[in-house]
């Protein structure tokens, strides 16, 4: 069962009535299955419609669940043969950012991302998935690799954004980042990036400028948080669903402002309900933006890029 959110309270009752009835059922001596199917399709319908007309902030909540599929998950499920690569060659190595060489459905490519960890002890040793100087400098690393070796680069973005903190800021956390997003926009080889969670500011784009940028269908994707927001805006993080809706930070938003270039499909729920059925839906969208971008050179792959992020910019 999944850990439920706030505003699936309905669903979460529904189905605590389904769990009661089928122990009272389970020695067999009353037949209720009838009512189990009844209450069950009710929760199902009830599930679908709420996901249907998901708020921002909402869609925020989702994007943030602890159980959905994180880049280790996206790892298992779509890439073989995956070789870690640890280290910026300067101070450490980042854990909050992992990548490698893996061969993804028949082709080799470098596949780097955010991991937030799945429990208390890991979610420490990724930092949360945020990013410090030396996480940056690695993916540039990495990037650079792929570009030598013309091979095709995979991203996962899911971070709230880079680490704050000072020790980060005292090691060039900006011209990192800054640094990462030109190595990005620099490549001579493809590059897809997916934002599967949450995509936060720098610290997501830094890995995300990419010939093709892809999102799950209830990420979110912005230049703060909506608490982050409201708290300039508002002097209170009570209006984080004022800033969500006004942001537009949801796939479908993104979409239409062309920010992202296509929404993937998450099962009914969520993510987190079916992660298998995630993942794969993932993995098929990314095969098709390397397919269609197999064909172009170096330097239409760069030109494709600038004129993507120069478009963003335009007006009429």
């Amino acid at each position: 069962m999944p850990s439920f959110l706030d505003f699936e309270k309905p669903i979460a009752e529904l189905q605590a009535r389904i769990d009661e009835l089928r122990d009272t059922g389970a020695d067999g001596t009353v037949d209720i299955s009838a009512e189990i199917a009844k209450l069950q399709a009710k929760s199902d319908k009830l599930l679908k419609d709420t996901f249907a007309k998901l708020t921002p902030w909402q869609k925020t909540q989702v994007a943030r669940h602890p159980e959905r599929p994180h880049f280790k998950d996206y790892v298992a499920g779509l890439f073989s043969e995956f070789v870690p690569l640890a280290g910026d060659r300067a101070f450490a190595d980042d854990q909050a950012i992992l990548g490698g060489f893996a061969t993804f459905r028949g082709r080799r490519v470098m596949v780097l991302g955010h991991e937030k960890g799945d429990d208390t002890a890991s979610r420490l040793r990724h930092n949360f998935g945020m990013g410090k100087p030396e996480g940056y400098r690695k993916a540039i690393r990495l990037m650079e690799l792929a570009d030598r070796f013309a091979l095709p680069v995979v991203t996962l973005v899911d971070t709230s954004g880079a680490f704050p903190g000072v020790q980060a800021e005292e090691r060039g956390q900006a011209e990192a980042i800054a640094r990462s997003t030109e190595a990005c926009l620099a490549l001579g080889v493809p590059m897809v990036a997916s934002v599967v969670g949450e995509g936060g500011s720098g610290g997501a784009i830094a890995l995300a400028s990419g010939n093709r940028v892809l999102m799950m269908e209830h990420a979110v994707y912005s230049v703060i948080s909506p608490e982050g927001c409201a708290s300039i805006l508002w002097r209170t993080a009570d209006k984080a669903p004022e800033a969500a809706e006004a942001m537009k930070v949801t796939a479908q938003d993104l979409k239409g402002l062309g920010v992202i270039d296509a929404i993937v499909p998450e099962p009914v729920g969520g993510a987190h309900r079916l992660p298998d059925a995630a993942v794969a839906a993932l993995g098929s969208a990314i095969e098709g933006a390397l397919a269609e971008l197999s064909s172009l050179d170096a330097a239409a792959l760069r030109r494709d890029r600038r004129e993507k992020f120069l478009r963003m910019g335009r007006l009429g």
